[in-house]
């Protein structure tokens, strides 16, 4: 059965067996949801209410994960919509530990803040984790005006 994560006007369904936590950001905040073991799949999104440019959350994110892995290779892909939003973003793979590494990130701007999604899952669990992820991207919304629920998780 899905639970659902709703937060300040967010919302999206996940596995209930997932381990969801939410973190603060320096402005902003940002919620992953883990697979259950063995757990290389994740999908982190983060809300960015200084709207910051797209392009710029998108660099800083591929910046970070080069640090990394300098040897990831980039896929640009633009248009995946979002929460009824076209995005940007790109696909990413990578080697870790003897795996291969799928990520996928893309970044919408709205009135209310940028929304910056990431999505990974190693060769280990990706037959399994892939369809979730886009499952549960596919089930992202946001509303322009703040909601009254604030940080709630609840099984549907």
């Amino acid at each position: 059965m899905p639970a659902v994560f709703s937060k300040e006007g967010v919302r999206f369904l996940y596995p209930e067996n997932w381990v969801i936590d939410e973190s603060p950001l320096e402005q902003g905040w940002s919620v992953a949801v883990q697979s259950p073991s063995p757990g290389t799949a994740f999908l982190m999104l983060s809300v960015h209410p200084q709207r910051p440019e797209v392009d710029a959350l998108l660099q800083a994110t591929l910046l970070a994960l080069q640090e990394d892995y300098p040897e990831m290779d980039t896929f640009p892909c633009e248009g995946e919509e979002i929460a009824g939003y076209a995005s940007s973003g790109c696909d990413v793979e990578f080697f870790t530990l003897d795996f291969a590494n799928t990520c996928w990130i893309r970044s919408f701007r709205t009135e209310r803040a940028t929304y910056l999604v990431i999505c990974q899952a190693s060769d280990l669990d990706a037959d399994l984790a892939e369809p979730v992820l886009k499952a549960m991207r596919a089930s992202i919304s946001v509303q322009e005006e703040n909601a009254p629920n604030v940080g709630q998780t609840e099984a549907v």
